[in-house]
């Protein structure tokens, strides 16, 4: 029997749907706390082992005495440490594309929450207070703005292809622009992130984070953007200069904004991202919908049934051959 460990701790009803998808001549284990001295004592032993959201180090990687692949769930794979994964001789794979319609989905919705302030009314009127009307700021439609897209891959396409029921202009910066016959077919047009931080009415970010989009948006670009502009991040929480948000959001220098990730997650009681009225928060959800659990999990028992072959896995899914 093949061994596949979950990383992450998951629930118990989420490991016995796990276990309903799982391939004959395999067995499932999970973690069940955090930190690397869990990791390592779970890994030791795993011929396979998933990891979603948590961080896997070097250390826990050099634990794994027989691990032939590490795959992720999902398709960012910045909380790996990839060149120990390529050192020690472990290939690393991603769902590519697994989750581009709902985080797509989830980003119109942030769009809109933020835009039209719908947190701050949910939390007053959860606390008792009919605010009505009186919003503490402007409220704007999502119609006809322009929508800047920073990182225009699965998801940022497939949001485009979505907001163009919104009539809306769309902006795109990407390092390999599309071709013209690419970008008539989504309706966006490629621009320089400077242009699009300063032309846009909402800006949101699909791009993964590496050394060159760590601190992208900070003091510098957010003072680019339109007074009445509004910032969605659902890439990663490194991209986005905390503070530098904060201060902008309480300066209202920047209208809005909403986040789903964060530098630190789970995200601290005490982060001073907790209470502005003008930013909505969610825990790193954009991505989970039931319907497509079991497309996703089965696109990874898929490649480590490969694996467990000697197969090569797809080449679009491979971060570590």
């Amino acid at each position: 029997m093949h061994r596949i460990v979950v990383l992450d701790p998951i629930a118990p009803a989420t490991a016995a749907r796990l276990r309903g998808l799982l391939p004959e001549g395999f067995v499932l284990d999970h973690g069940t706390a955090r930190g690397d001295a869990h990791l390592q004592a779970i890994i030791a032993d795993a011929d396979f082992a998933i990891a979603g959201q948590v961080g896997v180090s070097g250390d826990v990687l050099r634990a794994a005495r027989r691990l032939r692949l590490l795959h992720k769930w999902g398709v960012g794979v910045d909380n790996l440490d990839l060149a120990t994964a390529a050192a020690c001789g472990i290939t690393v794979a991603r769902t590519t594309g697994s989750n581009a319609l709902p985080v797509a989905e989830f980003t119109i919705g942030l769009i809109l929450a933020a835009l039209r302030h719908a947190a701050h009314a949910h939390a007053r009127l959860q606390q008792g207070e009919w605010i009505g009307g009186r919003l503490p700021r402007d409220a704007f439609t999502l119609s006809g703005k322009t929508v800047g897209i920073v990182g225009f891959g699965a998801i940022g396409q497939r949001l485009a292809r979505l907001l163009s029921g919104f009539g809306c202009t769309l902006l795109y910066s990407k390092r390999t622009p599309l071709t013209a016959v690419e970008e008539a077919g989504l309706g966006a047009r490629h621009v320089a992130l400077d242009d699009l931080l300063a032309s846009s009415d909402v800006v949101t970010l699909h791009c993964p984070l590496t050394q060159q989009t760590a601190g992208l948006i900070d003091a510098a670009a957010l003072a680019r953007m339109k007074r009445t502009a509004v910032l969605v991040n659902v890439a990663r929480g490194g991209v986005v200069v905390e503070h530098d948000l904060v201060a902008a959001l309480r300066a209202g220098t920047l209208h809005a904004a909403a986040m789903d990730v964060f530098d630190i997650e789970p995200l601290p009681a005490d982060s001073p991202l907790i209470g502005l009225d003008n930013l909505v928060l969610t825990p790193h959800l954009a991505a989970v919908t039931a319907d497509t659990f079991a497309p996703t999990v089965l696109q990874m028992f898929a490649n480590i049934q490969r694996a467990a072959r000697g197969e090569p896995l797809p080449p679009a899914d491979v971060v570590v051959p």
